[in-house]
């Protein structure tokens, strides 16, 4: 455990794996990517153990697998964590979307036009790497509209799987498109102050990913581990 480590070995153990996890999630490095202990050991200046004790900590949370004797690779994306995590968020975020609009005020109708101009030149641009923050920051909007803020944190303890997939879909240029108008119809709905819009809106939108899924399993079958 990195509390026990000298102070200065567990920083750089923290920021490796903070690095590390992010560089996975965001698929810059794919599933199936082998990872050297030892060079990872050798760029960070440090012993192999706070390696060796980040590569254990994200293979307990399902981001890496280590294979005794053969290496340490990325692991690939559990469809069984997406299914469960995409089903917690639309739980959440279905409900709290109608709190939204029963709360939503003039000026909240103002920040979300301002978040879909901040993510417009993003879709244009096709730079999926700068979305990926906007569209978590009009859906975080939403959600302080609706007087839930603390939900936003347990929907971040769980999507991580579910960030894998749409970072790939992402990708495509025509699926930042899709999205984009997904969110200009929900804020449409939101200032419209229908509810029922609204919530089946955002229902069809964090549905997506199954489509996603569907798209990848045709290109990059590799990258799952199904279902069991």
């Amino acid at each position: 455990m990195t509390g026990l480590l000298p102070k200065h070995r567990a920083s750089i153990a923290q920021e490796f794996y903070d690095e590390l996890r992010q560089r996975i999630l965001s698929s810059e490095l794919l599933p199936g990517s082998a990872i050297s202990e030892v060079s990872c050991a050798e760029q960070l200046g440090v012993s192999r153990t706070p390696v060796r004790e980040v590569f254990r900590r994200l293979a307990d949370e399902g981001f890496l697998e280590i294979r005794p004797q053969v290496g340490t690779f990325v692991a690939p994306i559990r469809l069984a964590a997406v299914h469960d995590s995409q089903f917690i968020r639309e739980t959440l975020e279905c409900c709290t979307i109608r709190l939204a609009v029963e709360r939503a005020t003039p000026a909240d109708d103002a920040a979300l036009q301002r978040h879909l101009e901040r993510q417009r030149p993003t879709v244009l641009g096709g730079d999926y790497r700068a979305f990926f923050p906007a569209d978590d920051a009009m859906h975080v909007e939403l959600i302080r509209m609706a007087g839930r803020e603390a939900i936003w944190t347990v929907i971040q303890n769980v999507k991580s799987q579910l960030d894998r997939v749409r970072y790939l879909s992402f990708e495509s240029h025509d699926w930042l498109g899709k999205i984009f108008e997904e969110h200009v119809r929900l804020v449409q709905f939101v200032a419209e102050r229908d509810a029922d819009r609204a919530e089946a809106m955002m229902r069809e939108h964090l549905r997506t990913v199954f489509a996603a899924i569907e798209r990848l399993m045709v290109t990059k079958p590799h990258f799952f581990a199904p279902c069991r």
